[in-house]
């Protein structure tokens, strides 16, 4: 009785370790992602780092803070 116990024992571990595996992934996978920033919002990144760093828009296209450091 217990040769037929066995494969069924260890495919329920298997599977038991499977769910857990693929939980902890998918657990890793979205701290990852909400820890970092994507491509297109790169710019407001650190806007939303150090609010009042940097002006919201620059209408002559110059930067500022570059000037700011020039003078």
């Amino acid at each position: 009785m217990s040769e037929m116990e066995q494969p069924n024992r260890n495919r329920k571990l298997f599977i038991v370790v499977f769910i857990a595996f693929v939980a902890l992934f998918a657990y890793i996978s979205y701290d990852m992602s909400s820890r970092t920033t994507a491509p297109w919002n790169k710019p407001k990144q650190l806007k939303r780092a150090l609010p009042g760093a940097t002006p919201d828009a620059d209408s002559l296209k110059l930067d500022s803070l570059l000037k700011d450091v020039e003078k």
